[in-house]
């Protein structure tokens, strides 16, 4: 192909063609240079989180053989950023030194942090202790198996007929065998007497 023996119409529309190629070319690579950090610097402060939102979520921590507790979700989500993970409806037990349950609890929401090795569950929150105690409380702290379980807000106690009690906080001890009444407490006692 020769350029002398193009005719005009047909250098117009090569000229124009490669005009428009230009452009383009010109545009794409504009757009790189523009974009190139776009997505890194957006992404660099989350460059390492991870989340899962997940049915039927099952925590636990076992160390050497020995569980110390498990929590079950009907739903729930896990942020790496932060290490905490959010339960709804949840369902779990505290174990003792015999790996035998010694208090469960239920509640319709709750967290667990892993990097403050903390539970706490939330918002309508029943806890039941190996010796037949049930707690209800807004809120359920567990910090760890050597330091007490605190249930906090609005907590009633019964065991059976025999007891009867309501309190702002309640501290259970590591061992979940006794318990401390704090805050506004009424307790109600009754013998087998007086049932």
């Amino acid at each position: 192909m020769n350029w002398k023996n193009l005719s005009k119409k047909k250098k117009a529309y090569l000229l124009g063609f490669a005009t428009i190629l230009g452009l383009l070319l010109w545009a794409f690579i504009s757009a790189g240079v523009i974009t190139h950090n776009f997505n890194r610097s957006q992404l660099s402060g989350q460059k390492d989180k991870q989340e899962a939102l997940i049915n039927g979520i099952i925590l636990t921590e076992t160390k050497n053989e020995k569980k110390y507790w498990e929590i079950y979700g009907d739903t729930g989500n896990y942020d790496s950023t932060n290490g905490v993970a959010m339960l709804d409806n949840c369902i779990g037990n505290f174990y003792g030194d015999d790996n035998e349950v010694s208090m469960s609890f239920e509640s319709s929401k709750g967290t667990y942090n892993e990097k403050k090795k903390q539970i706490i569950m939330y918002d309508d929150t029943t806890i039941v202790i190996k010796d037949g105690t049930v707690l209800e409380a807004d809120r359920l702290t567990w910090s760890g198996s050597d330091k007490p379980v605190i249930a906090r807000g609005n907590v009633r106690i019964t065991r059976g007929q025999d007891l009867y009690a309501t309190a702002d906080e309640v501290e259970i001890s590591p061992g979940y065998d006794d318990f401390k009444i704090k805050g506004n407490a009424v307790s109600k006692l009754y013998d087998n007497k007086e049932k």
